[in-house]
Parts: C-alpha cells; sequence; structure tokens
C-alpha cells in the first residue's frame, strides 16, 4: 500500500518556486547588475511617477557635459535664490559668494541642493526652461521614452515625470563619466568657501550600516514617495538598485528597503558555474585522421550571476562552425563559435580553434576506399592480363 501512495505522489506536478523577493515599501523597482548586463528585479519599473530629486541625476550629467572648465567660478545671485522655492532641499549656497562649478556639482548630488541646480542652470543656460529643454533633448537621445522634465529640482509639477526603468537608463549613462561617477559616490565635500555638504543618507540621526552603499541619491515629495538609486556590489558584480514610491514615516524606507535588497542578493544570489571547461558541447567526427571525434570543450568555466535556484534547464548553448573534421585542419585554426544562453539572453560567446594535431591515417584512407580500391587493382589486372594475350597473339 505505502508503494502506492508513493508511485502516486510521484505522479503529482509540484510547482517549481522561483525565486522570491521579500515585499517591502517601494512603489517601483528595479534592480539591475552591471557587471552582467542584466536585470534582476523588475517591479512596475515602466510606471510614470514623480521622481523627486533623482531628477538631479539628469540635472547634474547635464551640467558636466556642458561645461569646459569646472574650475570656473561664477557668484550665487540673489536672482538665483529667488528662483529656489521654500520647500526644495538646500546646500546653503550664500548670495553674493563665489562657487566653483565642481562646488555646484557636489551640492547638487549630496546635499541634493536646488539653489545649487539652479545655479548651474542660470548660469549655464541663462534661464530654467533653457537648460530643462537641454535634459529633455538628452531623455531623449537616451530614449527615455517615458520621460519628461519640468524643472531641474524633481518638486512635484504635473508633466514632470519618469519611470525606474527610465531611471536606470539615465544612472547607467551618467555613470560612465568619470566626474559624474566620482561626484557619486562621495559621501562628503568641502566647497571652495568652507561649507561642508554631505549626501543625503548621511544623516545625523542614522543608526544603519551604510558600508555597502557604494554610491547613492535619495528623494523625497509627497507625490513621488521616498525613492533611491544606489550603486552597490555584491560578490563582485556591480549592480544599480531604484526604488521609488516608499511612504514616509520616522523610518527611512527607501534605504532600509535598499538595504534589505542588498542582503536579499548577498543571501540568494551568486556568481554560479553554469559550463566548466570539463563539459563536452559537441563531438565533431574527424575523417582520415588518428582519432575518429574531437570533443569541444569550453576554454574557460563560464560564470553568471544568478540566483541559488536557478534551473540547468533554462542554460542553452548553440554551436555554430564545422560539423566534421579531417587531418586537413590545423591546429589553433578556427572550427566554429560557441554561444551560450540563460533564459535566451546570450550571456558569453567564444570562438573554437582546434587544438590537437590531427595526423593522417592511411589504413582508414584505404578502409574507407577498400571496395573502390579493389574494383581498381582487379581492372588493373585484367588489363594487364589482357595486354600480354594480345601481345602474345601478334608474336605468333
Amino acid at each position: 500500500m505505502k508503494k502506492i501512495i508513493y508511485f502516486i505522489i510521484l505522479l503529482i506536478p509540484f510547482p517549481i518556486l522561483a525565486l522570491t523577493y521579500p515585499t517591502l515599501h517601494y512603489r517601483n523597482a528595479i534592480i539591475y547588475d552591471l557587471t552582467d548586463n542584466n536585470i534582476l528585479y523588475d517591479y512596475h519599473s515602466e510606471e510614470e511617477t514623480s521622481i523627486a530629486s533623482l531628477t538631479k541625476i539628469m540635472t547634474t550629467i547635464v551640467a558636466i557635459e556642458s561645461i569646459d572648465n569646472l574650475d570656473e567660478t561664477i557668484t550665487y545671485t540673489e536672482n538665483m535664490d529667488s528662483l529656489v522655492r521654500w520647500d526644495a532641499s538646500v546646500a546653503g549656497l550664500k548670495v553674493g559668494k563665489t562657487y566653483t562649478y565642481r562646488d555646484l556639482l557636489y551640492a547638487s548630488i549630496l546635499p541634493s541642493g536646488a539653489d545649487a541646480t539652479t545655479a548651474l542652470a542660470i548660469s549655464i543656460s541663462g534661464s530654467i526652461d533653457a537648460y530643462v529643454n537641454k535634459m529633455n533633448a538628452l531623455a531623449k537621445q537616451l530614449k527615455m521614452n517615458n520621460s519628461h522634465f519640468i524643472n531641474v529640482t524633481g518638486l512635484d509639477a504635473e508633466g514632470h515625470y519618469s519611470t525606474a526603468k527610465d531611471i536606470l537608463t539615465l544612472l547607467k549613462y551618467a555613470l560612465n563619466n568619470s566626474i559624474f561617477k566620482e561626484i557619486y559616490t562621495t559621501k562628503e565635500y568641502t566647497l571652495t568657501d568652507g561649507l561642508k555638504v554631505e549626501s543625503t543618507i548621511n544623516n545625523s540621526q542614522n543608526t544603519y550600516d551604510l558600508s555597502r552603499i557604494i554610491g547613492s541619491k535619495t528623494g523625497f515629495t509627497l507625490e513621488a514617495g521616498l525613492c533611491i538609486s544606489a550603486l552597490i556590489n555584491s560578490h563582485n558584480h556591480d549592480i544599480l538598485i531604484i526604488t521609488i514610491g516608499a511612504p514616509t514615516n520616522k523610518q527611512r524606507y527607501n534605504i532600509t528597503d535598499a538595504l534589505e535588497l542588498i542582503s536579499f542578493l548577498d543571501n540568494n544570489y551568486n556568481n554560479q558555474t553554469i559550463i566548466t571547461t570539463n563539459d563536452i558541447i559537441k563531438e565533431l567526427p574527424i575523417k582520415y585522421s588518428n582519432i575518429s571525434t574531437y570533443s569541444i570543450k569550453p576554454s574557460k568555466d563560464i560564470l553568471y550571476y544568478l540566483p541559488n535556484d536557478y534551473s540547468k534547464e533554462d542554460i542553452d548553448i548553440k554551436y555554430t562552425g564545422l560539423e566534421e573534421l579531417s587531418y586537413k585542419n590545423k591546429k589553433d585554426s578556427k572550427i566554429g563559435k560557441v554561444e551560450y544562453y540563460y533564459q535566451d539572453k546570450l550571456i558569453s560567446t567564444e570562438d573554437i580553434y582546434l587544438k590537437e594535431n590531427l595526423k593522417i591515417n592511411i589504413f582508414k584512407i584505404i578502409n574507407q576506399y577498400k571496395y573502390f580500391l579493389i574494383i581498381l587493382i582487379a581492372l588493373i589486372l585484367l588489363l594487364i592480363i589482357s595486354r600480354k594475350r594480345v601481345i602474345k597473339r601478334l608474336s605468333k
């Protein structure tokens, strides 16, 4: 009876549970592996929403690309100061004081200073509207199709919106700029007038361990909620985390969510060895050589950052190239190419070169054509016999 029950259990199709991310506080999120160019997690990432001070990523990269000399100085004017809304976060720039463009860039990202972004816009383009046009032009260039900017600060405004996925596109682009990356990964900076500015995650009331966050830009408005973009590293992979829409509370949910996601990645992902150098990808037959088959193997282990519960069935290997070899194929010559896929995504490719000398085997050639050779020899013998008979008759 027990055997029958066991057999029935084996026939029941139990579902395979995929890795499930923790339920946290954000409305929109995306996690991206920069090292492997792969989206790890997507939660309503294409939903248009207010993005608060994540806007300043765009403001800052546009400024960097517009400035010839970062050490050029400008004066922070009364006009600039008057354009800063009372409810905006500021770095603390003083009217009448001079600052370098470098100062303004750090003051825009670290303390999320609306005074600094306003000063950049006015000094570079002459007006907020003209500068915003440059921001929208870059958004169009980057194919941020679900984004539109109205201001340089990120304060809630009709027509000012983006998505977590578009912010990811923007941040990837910005981090390719060495100046932006240096600013984004700096925690504190002292301006030329002696004013010290700190990253918004370095709050005096903060009790969290932020050592894992390499760089960040946070944001908050009533419509956007608490937001964060963060660069972290997990198992030697650079990873971007973007969340939008966490509710306001005594806890800083944008930061606690980011820290929980980091822990989740650490515990559930790793560099998985999906193919080893001992794995045989394909066996090619060899004609007329001392060996009959040639085994194609990877030149190195193929690693990919995947969940610990990933399925081998999601791995696909495609070989294109010669389907047969012979002694004519020379050592170190290219014979094909192998592509490695995970869930239909190309993760690695390599050219395949012949690693052995394929020597000719005369006996295999003879064996291949033995019937032809027998017939040929027989014909030759018949011709010889016939010739001798003809010669003998003529000699009579």
